[in-house]
């Protein structure tokens, strides 16, 4: 199905996605995406560059600079933790809405970017495992 509109209830043309499959329905529910956004895809790209920034500086604050500032002000876990788990939860909110821009927008790339963020959210993941296990916290 290419993006055309279908008419409503009300008899004004609603636009309606590239493709109805059951798995592009699945992934629209999963996020919430109810309809076409009228926002340009330069949002989803925005909201994607922003959430590899803040992922690219968690991982410089975790492995560059935590660990030689620890050793230099003998700040442990109990600094470079938090900061990693408030980087990461940050991260993770901005992929989740990065997401929703990308299928909301119905961009043709979506299922790429998609596999993408599924393996950035599992690196995610770890991390903020590894930082909770080192508060005490599991």
């Amino acid at each position: 199905m290419t993006a055309s509109s279908a008419p409503t209830r009300s008899g004004r043309r609603q636009p309606v996605f590239r493709s109805d499959a059951p798995a592009e329905r699945f992934m629209r529910r999963l996020l919430g995406v109810r309809g076409l956004e009228p926002r340009p895809s330069a949002e989803a790209h925005r909201a994607f560059r922003i959430s590899v920034v803040v992922s690219g500086i968690r991982c410089l604050i975790t492995y560059l600079l935590v660990p030689v500032l620890v050793p230099v002000l003998s700040l442990a876990g109990w600094v470079a933790a938090p900061v990693g788990i408030a980087l990461c939860t940050y991260a993770v909110v901005n992929g989740v809405i990065s997401m929703r821009r990308f299928w909301g927008s119905d961009h043709p790339h979506r299922w790429l970017y998609t596999g993408f963020m599924a393996v950035v959210f599992v690196v995610l993941a770890l991390a903020l495992v590894s930082d909770l296990s080192r508060l005490g916290a599991l």
